[in-house]
């Protein structure tokens, strides 16, 4: 091994859910240090989405989108003899679950038009759905880790 393993840093739980990946989210939102500001625009993004949907808990709606964009399978890039190959590899959970909440984030930003909390909403809701462009990119990423099957055995 070359260089030491990061800490893992173990966030507080957020104050309106009590949940560990709401505050991962929120923080991940967050922009310059305001966390007033994301906050608002989380829990705001939750009212929508708990107009919008059936479900009275809004935290089984963010989790089953999460596990429908959470990617099982991914590539790595790994040299031998000169070549590169794509590698595919298993997805650790909190990973997993870390590249979910970005790829949400970031093509709720990508949207135009519409305040973020709106766009966010839209966003969970299409997941939560299985659809929209989370998905999209997520089944991308298995359809790639599929075509280069053949050289899992370089997986180290």
């Amino acid at each position: 091994m070359r260089r030491r393993k990061a800490q893992n840093r173990e966030v507080m739980p957020d104050p309106k859910f009590n949940s560990k990946t709401v505050s991962k989210f929120i923080n991940m939102v967050m922009l310059r240090g305001e966390k007033a500001v994301a906050e608002q625009i989380v829990y705001g993004a939750f009212e929508i989405v708990s107009q919008k949907t059936t479900e009275p808990d809004v935290l089984k709606v963010f989790h089953k989108a999460l596990d429908n964009v959470r990617p099982h399978l991914e590539v790595k890039s790994r040299r031998i003899g000169g070549a590169n190959y794509q590698v595919p590899i298993e997805v650790n959970k909190a990973r997993g679950v870390s590249l979910a909440l970005r790829w949400i984030r970031d093509f709720a930003r990508q949207k135009k038009g519409k305040p973020m909390e709106q766009k966010l909403a839209d966003e969970l809701l299409s997941a939560f759905k299985s659809e929209g462009p989370s998905i999209k990119k997520r089944d991308d990423l298995h359809k790639m880790a599929e075509a280069n099957r053949a050289f899992a055995h370089f997986r180290w």
